[in-house]
């Protein structure tokens, strides 16, 4: 890169940096922005004739498509982004489940299953999309990562946790204070524009939660799922929904982090 901006101090510098660290936030976020602005203008009744949540699906499997197709996300992503909805899909199907009921999916559409629309697991991918991005865009690195093994522990037993808490007691905050042990030294290390920045991971985990949270208050007010005390009328989705986002985000960063790593000490014969 070009060493003009090194030469760059003060208000001059953070500017140019801000605008940098922008750019390359609305990079990350693009299959989120293009998927929520998709829930957002698509219209309840659906398009000539096909449900909202079927074109939801049709919308989102384009811009899949289209990022892979632009070479804006390579296939090894798809992958793992793949991965993300599988197991985001799995979850809903649970809490909306008869016995469960934690939310509802209200509309018709051919692509349900089991009371899920498919596009529902577009969801967590997208956040797996930002984070992939993210990484490469501003070239990532963590200092004093904890142990992958301890790392994927924890994030295994946050998932299952999700599904347990109906019937064995809710450990979220146990399982928080384990990963606030872990991750308490851990750094991110980014380059908004040519110079290394540095804030604490776990930080960034709380901060990618609540605009997680954001989201979910827009996406329950155009209907496009609702919690039990927002069927009669809506009303903000409940704060303490940011802590099952953080928790989430933090198991999204762990299966990328082991992926690389994996991907990094593991040869393959050519």
């Amino acid at each position: 890169m070009n060493s003009r901006p090194r030469q760059l101090a003060g208000w001059q510098r953070f500017w140019r940096e801000f605008w940098f660290f922008g750019l390359k936030e609305a990079r990350s976020c693009l299959f989120v922005g293009l998927f929520f602005a998709s829930v957002l203008l698509v219209p309840r009744a659906g398009v000539l004739g096909v449900a909202r949540y079927d074109v939801l699906l049709i919308l989102a499997l384009a811009i899949q498509a289209g990022m892979v197709w632009s070479k804006l996300e390579t296939l090894d992503e798809l992958k793992a982004i793949s991965l993300f909805h599988v197991l985001g899909f799995a979850l809903e199907v649970f809490k909306v489940s008869g016995k469960i009921q934690s939310w509802a999916y209200p509309e018709p559409g051919l692509t349900k299953l089991w009371g899920v629309p498919l596009f529902s697991g577009f969801m967590y991918a997208a956040v797996g999309s930002y984070i992939i991005q993210a990484w490469r865009l501003f070239d990532l690195r963590i200092r004093h990562h904890p142990p992958y093994w301890m790392a994927g522990l924890i994030a295994v037993l946050m998932y299952l946790n999700f599904f347990t808490h109906h019937f064995l007691g809710d450990y979220r905050w146990y399982l928080a204070a384990c990963a606030l042990g872990l991750y308490a030294r851990s750094t991110v290390i980014f380059r908004p524009l040519d110079t290394d920045r540095r804030m604490p991971l776990l930080l960034s985990f709380i901060l990618i939660g609540f605009f997680i949270w954001l989201a979910e208050n827009i996406g329950t007010l155009f209907g496009i799922w609702r919690y039990p005390n927002q069927i009669g009328a809506w009303s903000t989705v409940h704060l303490g929904k940011w802590s099952s986002w953080s928790l989430l985000v933090i198991m999204s960063f762990t299966l990328i982090a082991n992926l690389k790593h994996i991907k990094q000490h593991v040869h393959v014969a050519e």
